[in-house]
């Protein structure tokens, strides 16, 4: 996404901005003790890595660390090979382990060819004051798009307050409501959750965001189950394939400047394209996925995005 004047939040060019652009959820989180002294997330809710793992696929590139710059590289790889231009890093505040990994995420994206932005999560007393702090600080690292999750548990007066000063960077709300966003000052909006929102009310939403002159960022995934690693029995199947497929259909309808996609690698709630190992006993895959099985399959998901983003950008650069 390209840099340009930005004036309370909103963007001063047109919210399609230079190019149709495709960004994804990216988390650094994962750990093993050999590189961080224990099995960070992957060992979550009673887990035991390596035999079982916080999730119901089982990564192909097996339990990682993110702080393995070999990990890092072949990971961003597969972003740029899918024809994503922009990785959205989960970050949890100055101090935490997200931070302390983020410059050498940057590096290697931007080794990649990849820009960065950040998504900034509702670590503890996250204010809007706090989070105009952060965004200042990492403006510093060449970050100008920031997604703020759960925007909504906080007031829109006080987004509205933080925004109005901020020039050269873009603000995101984690909403469906355009006019909430608008009330918080915000450039644009993003939906994330790929259980909740299955892509049929995009045209209707990013159509009224175009009417308030603010960008529509939807968030397409290919499935939601995290029973493994929550216990939460809300299940949104892939259906070989069929889900992903569905809701980048409405995003493409929607004629949007931006879509996300959630998510490369949120193992713990199953939204991950990320490559899972297929045959793994006791865990799901992506066999079957576009008539794929075994080896072929590990990767359909990576393969599939980059197919729909040369659609995307076609038919809305068209």
């Amino acid at each position: 996404m390209a840099a340009v004047a930005f004036v309370a939040g909103r963007s001063d060019a047109s919210p399609a901005g230079p190019a149709p652009s495709v960004a994804i959820f990216f988390y650094p989180w994962w750990g093993t003790p050999a590189r961080d002294g224990a099995y960070e997330h992957w060992s979550q809710s009673g887990a035991l890595p390596p035999a079982s793992i916080a999730s119901n696929f089982y990564p192909a590139r097996g339990v990682y660390s993110s702080t393995d710059a070999d990990v890092l590289r072949s990971q961003m790889a597969d972003i740029a090979g899918a024809k994503i231009d922009t990785v959205i890093v989960s970050w949890w505040g100055a101090g935490s382990v997200e931070d302390a990994r983020l410059p050498a995420v940057i590096a290697a994206a931007r080794a990649a060819g990849l820009r960065v932005a950040i998504h900034i999560e509702t670590y503890p007393a996250r204010t809007p004051a706090s989070v105009a702090a952060d965004v200042g600080r990492l403006r510093g690292l060449g970050i100008t798009d920031f997604y703020v999750y759960d925007s909504t548990i906080t007031p829109d007066a006080g987004w509205a307050a933080m925004n109005k000063p901020l020039a050269g960077v873009r603000l995101f709300a984690d909403t469906a409501l355009p006019g909430k966003a608008v009330a918080g000052g915000f450039a644009g909006l993003y939906t994330y959750d790929v259980y909740t929102y299955t892509g049929t009310s995009f045209p209707r939403v990013c159509g009224s965001a175009r009417r308030f002159g603010i960008a529509c960022a939807p968030s397409v995934g290919p499935g939601y189950d995290a029973r493994r690693a929550t216990g939460l029995t809300n299940v949104r199947s892939r259906r070989n394939g069929t889900t992903y497929d569905a809701m980048w259909r409405e995003a493409i309808k929607a004629r949007v400047p931006i879509v996300t996609v959630t998510s490369y690698n949120e193992w713990h709630e199953g939204t991950q394209i990320e490559p899972a190992l297929a045959g793994r006993s006791g865990y799901d895959s992506y066999d079957g996925a576009w008539g794929l099985h075994g080896k072929p399959a590990q990767r359909a998901y990576l393969d599939r995005t980059a197919y729909w983003i040369d659609r995307y950008r076609k038919r809305v650069a068209g």
